[in-house]
């Protein structure tokens, strides 16, 4: 459950107001109940750029297209992109585009679009930020064409194009500064988003796109061909996971994306129900800590954080069962190929609430008032939230609870002021690991102050490493740096682990042919019996 490192805006009815008149006459037509995948996802930005959020992106992968996409071991592929060359030197990137494309409102998409999308994306993205600094040029050819020309070499640049890459929307969109959010919501991509039948708060609905000109390989994780299966899929926007699973035993809905922990026993024991594990590499829970305000601007007191929290504990009170959790204390969690073990001395089962009080005492830590933002509408983190309170209490930490629901408190995270101008202390989010896996373009593992994620650390040697990170060729020579980045990021100490967990989502048996990939949901390729 990543979160937007910019604010959450609120959708209204601007989202529907780039409507073209054949989709209206389209949505006056309701597909077949066998056509139609109803899933319980809750959407509050449109625009990936906005917003890093999980669902941001699940509805961008729906109605936007990429120019590469990673296959499920995460090797780039081309996708929008037909033929690339690179020039002998290795510096200059030639690209051109695959027939078929076209945006949703019956243009063609152009390499002006690809341009302008690269260039909105790099103002904010990590990767992009990382490409935009090392071009010398990102420019059209001609109207299927475009250049990235850099200063040297980049061994990464396709891997950053295909991961967390830019999704490609028309220029004139991509225009927009990335502080606006884009909402006419009209791209390229498999779906077309139903203006007509959007409810804010309450539902989306995407309509495949039956102009829409798949790649002919085989869908590989966000790679090859998206073929999509029904006609149409609509997100039912149901805070309460108890009424969630309460519509999908009754098949009012066919997904549920986060079933309650305690109440997967049920669904395993309903005939009709099935879990199934999509993200094979889990999440990481972390909290983060507000390193520009007091008490974490002092770095002793955000090592204490460290040896206070006692994993085990923090993840039992917000999964329950043993079997969907385990301790983590790699910055690249612990199935990717960065996860080491540098600099991890600080871990200790059951945590060290002594050695946190010492360091609160050398940091002359002197009862500043520590806001703890509370989600209530996701139990895990909501628990995890709670707990974390209570032991901050128990070694004098005056601890405050914020209570609010997910969309009010991501919001509230831009807010960089002291918490008695509504600023915030810690705020517990949860990243893939694959995410966390990927040097370049993992937002949350970012040291560049306040250009950078929520908490807003900042380490120059740090950043200087994630460059070269982009730079190297073989595996080793990055996990060698991964080491070197671990070593600062847990000295510098503005995260700290909670637990990697591993859940399963929940589904009808009549829904099948879901893609697994880390976070986001791929729509193309399911089907209903």
């Amino acid at each position: 459950m990543t979160i937007s490192r910019r604010n959450l805006f609120k959708v209204g009815v601007a989202a529907g107001a780039a409507l073209s008149i054949p989709s209206v006459l389209r949505a006056q037509t309701s597909p077949a109940p066998d056509r139609t995948v109803r899933m319980v996802i809750g959407l509050g930005v449109f625009d990936p750029v906005v917003s890093t959020s999980d669902t941001t992106f699940t509805h961008a992968f729906a109605i936007y297209d990429t120019l590469f996409g990673v296959d499920s071991t995460f090797a780039p592929h081309p996708q929008m992109v037909g033929k690339w060359r690179v020039s002998d030197d290795r510096k200059t990137y030639t690209f051109e585009l695959r027939d078929g494309l076209g945006w949703h409102d019956g243009t063609l998409v152009t390499a002006a679009d690809c341009v302008a999308s690269i260039h909105r994306w790099g103002e904010v993205a990590p990767g992009g930020q990382l490409l935009i600094a090392r071009a010398r040029d990102i420019s059209k050819k001609d109207d299927k064409t475009f250049t990235i020309a850099l200063k040297e070499p980049m061994g990464a640049l396709l891997s950053i194009l295909a991961f967390q890459g830019p999704f490609i929307m028309r220029e004139k969109d991509a225009n927009l500064p990335p502080t606006e959010q884009v909402t006419a919501n009209i791209g390229s991509g498999p779906f077309k988003f139903n203006h007509t039948l959007a409810k804010p708060g309450a539902s989306f609905t995407y309509d495949r796109n039956e102009k829409y000109v798949p790649r002919t390989e085989a869908p590989d994780g966000l790679a090859g061909g998206k073929i999509v299966k029904v006609d149409r899929v609509i997100w039912d926007n149901i805070a309460d996971q108890q009424t969630a699973l309460a519509a999908l035993q009754a098949g009012e809905v066919d997904f549920l994306s986060l079933p309650p922990v305690d109440l997967l026993p049920v669904i395993e024991s309903d005939p009709n129900l099935e879990l199934q594990v999509l993200d094979k590499t889990g999440q990481d829970m972390f909290l983060s800590m507000n390193c520009l305000q007091k008490p974490f601007d002092n770095v002793k007191v955000r090592q204490a954080m460290l040896h206070l929290v006692d994993q085990e504990a923090v993840m039992r009170a917000a999964f329950g069962d043993p079997k969907y959790f385990r301790t983590v204390t790699s910055i690249f969690g612990n199935e990717t190929p960065m996860s080491n073990d540098e600099n991890t001395g600080w871990f200790k089962k059951g945590g060290d609430p002594e050695k946190a009080k010492q360091l609160l005492k050398e940091a002359g830590y002197a009862g500043e008032k520590v806001v703890i933002l509370e989600t209530t509408d996701w139990r895990e983190a909501d628990n995890a939230a709670q707990f974390l309170a209570v032991e901050l209490r128990k070694i004098g930490v005056n601890a405050e609870l914020a209570p609010s629901d997910w969309s009010a408190a991501t919001a509230r995270l831009d807010n960089k002021g002291p918490v008695e101008d509504g600023g915030w202390s810690i705020f517990i989010t949860s990243e893939p690991e694959a995410i966390r896996g990927n040097v370049i373009t993992a937002v949350t593992l970012t040291m560049n102050g306040e250009k950078g994620w929520v908490g807003w650390p900042q380490n120059d040697e740090y950043e200087a490493l994630r460059a070269k990170w982009a730079d190297v060729e073989t595996l080793e020579e990055r996990k060698a740096i991964a080491r070197k980045m671990q070593r600062i990021f847990w000295d510098y100490a503005s995260q700290v682990p909670l637990g990697q967990q591993i859940t399963p989502i929940a589904r009808r048996k009549t829904l099948t042919g879901l893609i697994g990939v880390p976070a986001w949901i791929p729509m193309w390729n399911m089907q209903k019996a």
